[in-house]
C-alpha cells in the first residue's frame, strides 16, 4: 500500500513539474535582480520561504483532491461497462475534451453492442429452427430404418446418431454464450441421467460389442439436468469412438467425481494438457479425420458453468479415465 501512495505521489509531482519549475525560475530571477541592484537578498529568501509554506498548504489540499479524483476513476472501471454518468466534475477544459471523447466511445461501444445482440438473436433463431427443421427428415429417415435388421442398417441407425450428436452440439456452442441460457438447479438422480445417456448409445455398445460396467450409483447431485446429460454423453460419444474392443466402465468415486474409463487408444501424453482446449484435436484427432475439437471444450465450459470440474487422465494403449467432479463449487455464469 505504501509502494502505490509513493507512486502515486511521485505522479502528482510529475503532473506538476512545470509549476514547481516556474516557481524556482522567478525566485532565481528576483535574486538575480537583486543582486544586480545591490539589494539585500535577505527579502527574497523570506519571500521564497514563504511562498513555498503557502504554496505547500496549497499543494496538499490539491494532492487530496488528486487521491479522491483518482479512486473514483479506479470505481469507474468496473461501471463504465454499464453507465458512463458518473465521471467526476472537469477541472478544465482539456478534462471536459477527454469525458466528451470518452462518452462519445461509451455511445459508439452501446451501438456495437445492440448491434451485435440483434445479430447474435436472429443467429440463434435461425439455427433454433434450423435444429427442429433437420429433426424431422432425421426422424423419418430412422423410421424407414427400422423396417430391416441388418449390419447396413445398424451402420445408417449409428451414423444418424452422430448427426444428431453434431446438431445438438451446434446449439450447445451458441446457448453457451446467450443471456438467456435455460440453466435450472436442483437436485438430480445421477442414475436416471447416465441411463438416458447409456440408453442413447446402446446400439453403438451392442454393434461395437463393447461391454459396459456399470452399477447404480444411488447419488443425488446439485446440477442442471439437461446439461450434465449433454456432458456425459460427450464423454460416453468418445469412448466409443476411440474403443475398438474391451469395456467402458462407469463409477462413483467417494469423492462424488463421476468416473468414466474406457481402455481404448488413450491420449498421448503431449496431447493431455490440451484436449480440453477449443479446436484442440491432438494426434488421435489427426488420425481420425472426423474430429471436431468442439466436445471436450464444451464439456469444460459447461462443467465450469455447473461448478463441476472435469479432467482426464490417459495411458497411450491403455485407456482413458474422464472425471467429473460434481462436488458443488461457485457457479460462474458468464
Amino acid at each position: 500500500m505504501n509502494e502505490k501512495k509513493t507512486k502515486m505521489f511521485y505522479e502528482y509531482l510529475r503532473l506538476h513539474k512545470k509549476a514547481v519549475r516556474i516557481y524556482i525560475l522567478f525566485t532565481f530571477i528576483y535574486g538575480f535582480i537583486f543582486f544586480l541592484a545591490r539589494l539585500p537578498l535577505l527579502p527574497v529568501l523570506y519571500a521564497s520561504l514563504l511562498g513555498v509554506f503557502a504554496t505547500s498548504i496549497i499543494l496538499i489540499s490539491d494532492y487530496r483532491k488528486f487521491i479522491k479524483k483518482h479512486q473514483h476513476l479506479e470505481r469507474l472501471v468496473s461501471e463504465i461497462m454499464v453507465t458512463d454518468e458518473h465521471f467526476p466534475e472537469a477541472s478544465d477544459l482539456i478534462e471536459e475534451d477527454y469525458q466528451y471523447v470518452l462518452h462519445a466511445l461509451y455511445g459508439e461501444k452501446c451501438r456495437l453492442t445492440e448491434r451485435m445482440d440483434e445479430r447474435y438473436l436472429d443467429m440463434m433463431e435461425y439455427y433454433t429452427l434450423w435444429v427442429h427443421q433437420i429433426k424431422t427428415p432425421i426422424s423419418a429417415m430412422r423410421l424407414i430404418l427400422q423396417g430391416e435388421d441388418d449390419e447396413k442398417q445398424r451402420a445408417l441407425s449409428d451414423e444418424l446418431l452422430r448427426i444428431e450428436q453434431y446438431v445438438e452440439m451446434v446449439l450447445a456452442y451458441l446457448r453457451l454464450d446467450g443471456t438467456s441460457t435455460d440453466y435450472v438447479i436442483k437436485s438430480c438422480d445421477l442414475d436416471l441421467i447416465i441411463k438416458q445417456a447409456v440408453r442413447k448409445y446402446a446400439s453403438q455398445f451392442i454393434r461395437k460389442k463393447i461391454k459396459l460396467v456399470y452399477e447404480p450409483v444411488a447419488f443425488q447431485v446439485v446440477t442442471d439436468e439437461k446439461w450434465l446429460l449433454f456432458v456425459i454423453e460427450q464423454v460416453l460419444s468418445n469412448a466409443l469412438k476411440y474403443t475398438r474392443k474391451g469395456s467402458i466402465e462407469i463409477r462413483l468415486d467417494p469423492s462424488a467425481t463421476l468416473c468414466i474409463k474406457d481402455t481404448g487408444i488413450g491420449i498421448a501424453p503431449e496431447d493431455l494438457p490440451r484436449i480440453f482446449e477449443k479446436g484442440f484435436t491432438g494426434y488421435n484427432g489427426r488420425t481420425d479425420m472426423k474430429a471436431s475439437g468442439i466436445g471436450l471444450y464444451l464439456c469444460r465450459r459447461i462443467c465450469s458453468r455447473l461448478g463441476h470440474e472435469i479432467e482426464a487422465v490417459s495411458q497411450v494403449d491403455v485407456g482413458t479415465e474422464i472425471r467429473i467432479r460434481l462436488s458443488q463449487k461457485k457457479r460462474v455464469f458468464e
